[in-house]
């Protein structure tokens, strides 16, 4: 499958060196940025560590020259100069830190870290709706209403497409979102709907993405993040368990690296000489009290995502169960959210993946089956009409594997599953999320 994406971004390689070494920068650029991104695919599925190699070093060299041509674009620029040259004149967009002039475009260690990062930015929609979110009223309308005035702004477009005259007076946009509450109740859904329904440059990062063996190189990929994010704006930058990077400061296991990153990430966060009204940056963890105080007091919204009440977990049952066959009635469905009080939306799923199991158990050990009026061979009890003595194998093995169908899921199956599952998350886990939300927090 994946030889596929290389295929394809050899293609717009092809096409896009052609538009190139023509002059034809305008059209050059998107066709070196699809090439990128089938590369960028291609690796994700690559095993051959020397393939890697030769692929991410040519994805670099493309890297760098889009990024030359988008320096000539942005200055106004289409194509080469009158004397036919076709070189890129490159202009960085910031100055290197720590001194003048220099030419990022041509800083082959910048451009492998950002290429690096590339693999953050998620180009396809995950196609997970704000309606697919059960519950997280409050949480929800946090992010898609402006809370400053205007209750018909989405948050995420407030956030992002705000600029410094559009909003007046002193109003201005939530820059930082964190979410926090007990594992599996939908903190990273909800990042997937922002992603679906933010129009803009959407970076999932973890903390494998930043964390680096190399001496000096993790901070620099943050400074990156954020770089990238600007020049892509409008933007939004997720970080998943942030507690993992941003752990209290001053603790025994703290690492050197580890200080560096905060302290990096602390000063991105401020946006100290840089406008990042376009470029909102959200978070989630479960441990919110493990985070770094200075680094909390960044996100100047802290929102709690609790367990599902009972609307939501009836709701998931719904979502989870699909168009799965099952004779269930909606009382039935109550029943299932008041016999699961303190599961999370994750306990929920993977009751749910249990119980689409029975099905196919029972058809597996039943010893009888009869035909539908569909033709279909269904398991049944031995005194039903029209049963027949015989096994699913049997009728795999004359050639009726096709036609077999397990019988639709029951309330029984939901109560043989939820006889043996408990819930993940403890009391004492809701007592500390709860203590956080009194002292910094807000009720999602």
């Amino acid at each position: 499958m994946y030889s596929n994406f290389k295929e394809q971004a050899i293609e717009y390689v092809k096409q896009a060196v052609q538009e190139d070494n023509a002059g034809n920068y305008v059209k050059a650029f998107p066709l070196y940025m699809n090439a990128l991104e089938y590369f960028r695919t291609h690796l994700k599925y690559e095993k051959n560590p020397k393939i890697k190699e030769a692929i991410t070093q040519k994805f670099t060299e493309y890297l760098r020259r889009a990024e030359e041509i988008r320096a000539v674009l942005d200055d106004g620029g289409t194509g080469p100069a009158a004397n036919g040259d076709a070189a890129v004149a490159t202009r960085p967009k910031t100055k290197p830190k720590g001194g003048e002039g220099g030419d990022g475009g041509d800083d082959p260690e910048q451009t492998k870290l950002r290429a690096g990062l590339m693999s953050a930015i998620i180009s396809e929609k995950p196609n997970v709706k704000w309606n697919d979110v059960a519950g997280l009223e409050s949480a929800k309308q946090a992010l898609q209403k402006h809370q400053n005035g205007d209750s018909n702004n989405s948050i995420v477009t407030a956030n992002i497409a705000a600029t410094g005259g559009s909003i007046a007076g002193k109003r201005r946009p939530w820059r930082a979102f964190l979410l926090y509450g007990p594992p599996g109740t939908g903190k990273s859904y909800l990042a997937k709907a922002i992603a679906t329904e933010a129009d803009s440059t959407f970076f999932s990062i973890s903390s494998s993405d930043l964390v680096s063996k190399w001496m000096g190189e993790s901070e620099k990929l943050v400074s990156n993040l954020f770089q990238m994010a600007r020049e892509n704006a409008p933007s939004i930058i997720f970080i998943d368990e942030i507690d993992s990077l941003c752990g209290t400061r001053g603790e025994g296991n703290e690492s050197e690296a580890s200080r560096r990153i905060k302290t990096e990430l602390l000063v991105q966060m401020q946006g100290v000489g840089n406008n990042d009204q376009k470029v909102l940056v959200l978070a989630a963890t479960n441990t919110p009290y493990a985070l770094d105080q200075a680094i909390r007091r960044r996100f100047d919204k802290r929102i709690y995502i609790p367990l599902p009440d009972l609307k939501a977990r009836q709701h998931m049952f719904k979502v989870h169960l699909g168009d799965t066959p099952h004779n269930l009635t909606e009382s039935d469905f109550e029943h299932l959210a008041r016999k699961t009080e303190g599961f999370s939306g994750s306990d929920i799923a993977v009751c749910v993946k249990d119980v689409l199991f029975e099905p196919v158990r029972k058809t597996q050990d039943a010893m009888f089956f009869m035909k539908n009026s569909n033709d279909m061979w269904i398991p049944c009890g031995p005194k039903q009409q029209g049963a027949v003595q015989t096994t699913m194998q049997d009728l795999a093995t004359e050639g009726l594997a096709a036609k077999i169908l397990p019988p639709p899921i029951t309330m029984t199956d939901f109560d043989n599953v939820l006889a043996r599952q408990r819930p993940t998350v403890s009391k004492g886990d809701l007592e500390v999320h709860e203590r956080f939300t009194k002292e910094f927090g807000e009720e999602g």
